[in-house]
C-alpha cells in the first residue's frame, strides 16, 4: 500500500505540473482510460519500477462502466453508435496494455447493472462476437492496415512503451473473456436472462461426449508469454462459468477459481490443478485422471462418476463432496479431507489415504482393495459391504464405524481403533489385528478364519455366532465379551482376559485357555471337547448341570475351581 500511495502522489504531481500543460483538447479512449505515465515517472524517480502490472490501476470502474454502456447505444437506423470496427479498435485501445482485476471489474459491473443504460443482451452479443473473432486469430492475422494489435503496439512504441504484439493481443482477448464471464455469472442469477446469456469459453459442445478445444488453445496461447499467464489474469473470474465438454488435458490452471462452475464431462486429464478452487462445482462425469490436484478445494463438489485414477489429491479438501461411483484407483489422497464425503460404490483400490480425514464419510460398497488407510480418520464412516481386502488400516480410527458385511480379509489392522464399530457378518479372515481396539464392537457372525487377534482389546464386544476357529487370541482382552453360540474350534485364548465373558452355547472344541482369566464367565451349554483349561482362572465360573467335561485338559492345574464343579467332577 505504501508503494501505491507513493506512485499515486507522484501521478497527481505529474498531472498538475506537466500533463495538464500538454493535454490535447480532445482525448482518445485509451488516453482517458489508461494513463501512459511509465516513462515520465521513471524520469522523476528511477527507484520506482513502473511495470505492466501497474497500468490496470488506472482503468477506473466508472470509466469502464461508461464504455460498456456506450458500446450498446443506438446510432442512426438499426446500427450502433459505434460500428463493429470502431468497437474492436476501442477494445484494443483500452485493454491492449492493461489487466482487469476484481478490484476494477466488480465495482464496474455493480455500477453497470444498477444503471438505466445497461443493455445486457446487446453488450453480451457484441463482446461475444469480438471474442469469437479473437479466438480465430482474425485480428492478429489481419493485413497491416487492418491489424488492430499492431496498431496498438505502434501507439505504445511512440510513447516509448515496449510491448510485444502477442502480449497485446492476449491481454485484450483475456480481458474481454473476463467481461463475458462476469456477464454470464450475472445473467445466471436472473430468471429473465439465464436462458438468453450463456457464455461458453471453449464454445458450446455440439454433441454429447464431444469435446471442445478452444479454451485449451487460448490457455496455451496465453502461456506462451509466461507459464501461468492465463491463470494469473483470468483465474479468479472462472467461478460460476460454463466449461462443460471442454478438453483441457495437460492445461496449467494452477490456483484458478472454478467454484460453482459447470465442468460436466470436461476432460482435465494430466492437468496442473494445484490449489484450484472447485468448491460447489459440477464435475459429474469429468476425467481428471493423472491430474495434479494437490491442495485443491473440492468441498461440496459433484464428482459422481469422475475419473480420478492416479490423480494427486494430497492435502486436498473434499469435505462433503459427492464421489459416488468415482474412480480413485491408485490416487494419492494422503492427508486429504474427505469428511462427510459420499464415496459409495467408488473405486479406491490401491489408493493412498494415509492420514486422510474420512470422518462421517459414506464408503458403503466402496472398493478399497490394497488401499493405504494407515493413520486415517474413519470415525463413524459407513463402510457397509465395502471391499478392504489387503488394505492397510494400521493406526486408523474406525470407532463407531459401520462395517456390516465388509470384506476385511488379509487386512492390516495393527493398533487400529474399532471401538463401538459394527461389523456384523464382516469377513476378517487372516486379518492382522495385533494391538487393535475392538472394545464394545459388534462382531456377531464375523468370520475370523486365520486372523491374528493377539493382544487385542475386545472388551465388551459382541461376538455371538462369530466364527473364530483357529484364531489367535492370546493375551487379548475379552472381558465382558459376548461369545454366545460362537464357533471357537481350536481358538487360542492362552493368557487372555475373559472375565465376565459370555461363552454359553459356544463350540470350544480344541480351544486353548491356558493361563486365561475365566473368572465370572459363563460356559453354560458350551461344547468343551478336548478344551485346554490348564492354569486357567475359573473363579465363580457358571456352567450347566448336564455339561460334558470329558476330555477337558488341564483341570488339575486350573486355579480357583468352584467347589461345586470339583465335587461334580470328583476333583480334590
Amino acid at each position: 500500500m505504501a508503494h501505491l500511495s507513493q506512485v499515486w502522489k507522484r501521478l497527481i504531481t505529474f498531472c498538475k505540473e506537466t500533463e495538464l500543460q500538454q493535454m490535447p483538447t480532445t482525448t482518445s479512449v485509451e488516453t482517458e482510460v489508461i494513463l501512459p505515465l511509465e516513462k515520465n515517472i521513471k524520469e522523476q524517480d528511477k527507484s520506482i519500477e513502473f511495470s505492466q502490472k501497474n497500468f490496470h490501476e488506472f482503468i477506473f470502474p466508472e470509466q469502464l462502466q461508461k464504455r460498456l454502456e456506450e458500446w450498446t447505444k443506438a446510432g442512426s437506423g438499426l446500427s450502433f453508435n459505434n460500428s463493429d470496427r470502431q468497437l474492436h479498435e476501442q477494445i484494443y485501445n483500452i485493454f491492449g496494455n492493461a489487466t482487469l482485476t476484481t478490484e476494477i471489474v466488480e465495482p464496474a459491473i455493480n455500477l453497470l447493472t444498477a444503471s438505466q443504460e445497461f443493455r445486457p443482451m446487446l453488450l453480451f452479443q457484441r463482446l461475444e462476437n469480438f471474442y469469437r473473432q479473437w479466438c480465430q486469430g482474425e485480428f492478429i492475422d489481419a493485413a497491416p492496415d487492418d491489424n488492430l494489435p499492431q496498431k496498438k503496439m505502434l501507439q505504445l512504441q511512440a510513447q516509448n512503451i515496449i510491448v510485444g504484439l502477442r502480449q497485446i493481443d492476449i491481454q485484450t482477448g483475456l480481458n474481454v473473456m473476463i467481461l463475458l464471464l462476469e456477464l454470464h455469472r450475472y445473467a445466471q442469477t436472473k430468471d429473465d436472462l439465464k436462458q438468453k446469456i450463456n457464455f461458453y469459453p471453449s464454445s458450446q459442445p455440439k454433441k454429447e461426449n464431444f469435446f471442445t478445444s478452444q479454451l485449451l488453445r487460448i490457455i496455451s496461447y496465453s502461456d506462451a508469454i509466461e507459464i501461468g499467464n492465463f491463470s494469473n489474469i483470468v483465474g479468479e473470474f472462472l467461478r460460476g462459468g460454463n466449461f462443460s465438454g471442454a478438453y483441457l488435458g495437460d492445461a496449467n490452471l494452477t490456483g484458478a477459481n472454478f467454484s460453482q462452475a459447470n465442468l460436466k464431462n470436461t476432460y482435465l486429464g494430466d492437468a496442473n490443478l494445484t490449489g484450484v478452487n472447485f468448491s460447489n462445482a459440477n464435475l459429474k462425469g469429468a476425467n481428471l485422471g493423472d491430474a495434479n490436484l494437490s491442495g485443491a478445494n473440492l468441498s461440496n463438489a459433484n464428482l459422481s462418476g469422475v475419473d480420478l485414477s492416479s490423480a494427486n489429491l494430497s492435502g486436498a479438501n473434499l469435505s462433503g463432496a459427492n464421489l459416488n461411483r468415482a474412480d480413485l484407483s491408485s490416487a494419492d489422497l494422503s492427508s486429504t479431507n474427505l469428511s462427510n464425503a459420499n464415496l459409495s460404490s467408488a473405486n479406491l483400490s490401491s489408493s493412498n489415504l494415509k492420514d486422510a480425514d474420512l470422518n462421517r464419510a459414506n464408503l458403503c460398497d466402496t472398493i478399497l482393495f490394497g488401499a493405504n488407510l494407515s493413520e486415517a480418520n474413519l470415525k463413524g464412516v459407513n463402510l457397509n459391504h465395502a471391499d478392504l481386502c489387503r488394505a492397510d488400516l494400521s493406526g486408523a480410527d474406525l470407532s463407531d464405524a459401520k462395517l456390516n458385511g465388509t470384506n476385511l480379509s488379509d487386512t492390516i489392522l495393527f493398533s487400529t481403533n474399532l471401538s463401538n464399530a459394527i461389523l456384523v457378518a464382516a469377513d476378517l479372515s487372516y486379518a492382522k489385528l495385533n494391538g487393535a481396539k475392538l472394545n464394545h464392537a459388534n462382531l456377531s457372525s464375523v468370520m475370523f478364519l486365520g486372523a491374528d487377534l493377539s493382544d487385542t482389546d475386545l472388551s465388551g464386544v459382541t461376538l455371538n455366532q462369530a466364527d473364530l476357529s483357529g484364531v489367535t487370541l492370546n493375551d487379548a482382552d475379552l472381558s465382558g465379551a459376548d461369545l454366545s453360540e460362537a464357533v471357537l474350534f481350536g481358538t487360542d485364548f492362552s493368557g487372555a482376559n475373559l472375565s465376565s465373558a459370555n461363552l454359553s452355547g459356544s463350540n470350544l472344541s480344541g480351544a486353548i485357555f491356558s493361563s486365561a482369566n475365566l473368572s465370572n464367565s459363563n460356559l453354560s451349554y458350551a461344547i468343551l471337547g478336548n478344551t485346554d483349561l490348564s492354569d486357567a482362572n475359573l473363579e465363580q465360573l457358571t456352567w450347566n448341570e448336564n455339561q460334558h467335561w470329558q476330555n477337558v485338559r488341564g483341570l488339575d492345574t486350573a486355579v480357583n475351581v468352584p467347589d461345586a464343579l470339583k465335587q461334580q467332577l470328583g476333583l480334590k
